[in-house]
């Protein structure tokens, strides 16, 4: 068991190294530090002076992958590359353009982001999966066939509908909660409640159809018919045997949603008002703050490799046989 975790852990690495030159590439070879100095600036007439005090300032001075101006090691160490990107690895965010402590920000920023994306995920799997169990049972009714009809119907409208049709009808109309804001300690509860229940909603549709194909897959095989044929109920069936064997394809699943946890959901934190990690790199972008995105980008690939990380010891405690297979 434990050198099947490091062999996926050593998995890892490679990726993340690949992850990270590639962001590079796409930040500093695309786009200059040059540019970067000119998008900042935000002059017309913008003196080359003006450009190689920023870039001084900032840290872009130096050369990108090779330092041929220092001696031995430094060629190397005393790169853009080394001081913005390598230094993630370690998690050393750096400073934003404005002279924000990145570190600092995603340490504030992540429990907003958290209370959002913890009741969506832990709920919205445990509807998602009652939900599609239900039409699993009552398969090929009425019941089952309105179910489907429901799901495609939340599919096909638009996540905006759904958090303006909030906005509107429970926080204007209504007046139950908030329309948008936040508050630390117990009173965010107000203020999250409706983006919680609109991200629960919205997944609905495409959570719910995936996990009853999963189910109807399942229902079909020798094993439920053997279950079937000692007498068990079909709710036992579904619950005790079907449930459990759709185990691994439903882990596999839920892995996407980890990264989003912490990187919290975009549009909602924009929409409301909320303070997490979402709404702060939409205002990164905004800003064309190049530090922030580059940071988020690597800290969300960094998530993602751990989310599957953690998915695959998880199939080892739903199917002993992928440890000895891997």
């Amino acid at each position: 068991m434990f050198a099947y975790i490091v062999r996926r852990i050593l998995y890892a690495f490679p990726i993340l190294l690949g992850v990270n030159a590639l962001t590079f590439a796409l930040f500093f070879m695309v786009n200059t530090p040059d540019d970067m100095a000119r998008m900042q600036l935000g002059e017309k007439h913008i003196t080359q002076a003006a450009i190689d005090n920023w870039k001084q300032t900032k840290g872009y001075d130096k050369a990108l992958l090779w330092n041929d101006e220092a001696e031995g090691l430094a060629k190397v160490t005393e790169t853009i590359f080394t001081e913005k990107s390598l230094s993630l690895f370690v998690f050393n965010f750096g400073q934003a353009d404005d002279g924000r402590d990145i570190g600092q920000d995603i340490k504030t920023r992540m429990w907003p982001s958290l209370a959002i994306a913890i009741p969506i995920f832990i709920v919205g799997l445990l509807v998602n999966i009652t939900f599609a169990l239900l039409m699993v049972f009552f398969r090929a009714t009425y019941v089952d066939l309105g179910g489907v009809v429901i799901c495609v119907v939340i599919m096909s409208i638009s996540s905006l509908f759904y958090i303006i049709g909030g906005q509107f009808l429970v926080g204007k109309l209504m007046q139950l909660v908030p329309i948008s804001g936040y508050s630390e300690g117990l009173n965010a509860f107000k203020f999250l409640i409706l983006p919680v229940a609109i991200g629960i909603v919205s997944g609905i549709g495409a959570g719910s159809r995936w996990y009853r194909t999963l189910f109807l897959e399942e229902v079909s095989k020798d094993y439920v018919r053997t279950a079937r044929a000692k007498g068990l109920s079909e709710v036992r069936v579904l619950f005790k045997h079907v449930l459990k064997n759709a185990m691994i394809p439903i882990l596999t699943g839920a892995v996407v949603v980890i990264p989003t946890l912490f990187m919290g959901s975009l549009i909602l934190e924009s929409f409301f008002g909320i303070p997490g990690l979402g709404s702060y790199t939409i205002d990164a972008i905004q800003a064309q703050d190049f530090a922030i995105v580059r940071a988020m980008v690597f800290l969300g690939s960094v998530l993602y490799i751990f989310g599957l990380v953690l998915t695959d010891i998880s199939y080892t405690l739903v199917d002993p046989r992928v440890r000895l297979d891997g």
